[in-house]
């Protein structure tokens, strides 16, 4: 005898579940709220980035003053 398993998880092919009124309105509300998530992931990788680059600029800044520096000692010790 063969054991046949029917799954019940998913429709059958090319039929389509009925959505209710009241499903229809979750499934829009989580729609938004998942557009608003990824809004505000795309705010704070924004933010993350500005702060990299600024604390990146200001590490320049700071070893281009300590190369100039020492060159300028360099400089001095040589002439």
């Amino acid at each position: 005898m063969t054991d046949l398993v029917i799954r019940t998880d998913r429709p059958a092919h090319g039929v389509r579940p009925h959505a209710d009124a009241q499903g229809t309105a979750m499934l829009v509300m989580n729609e938004a709220l998942a557009r608003s998530r990824q809004q505000e992931a795309e705010e704070a990788a924004r933010d993350h980035r500005l702060a990299r680059r600024l604390s990146a600029g200001r590490r320049w800044d700071r070893l281009a003053a300590y190369a100039a520096r020492r060159a300028a000692r360099a400089r001095a010790a040589s002439g």
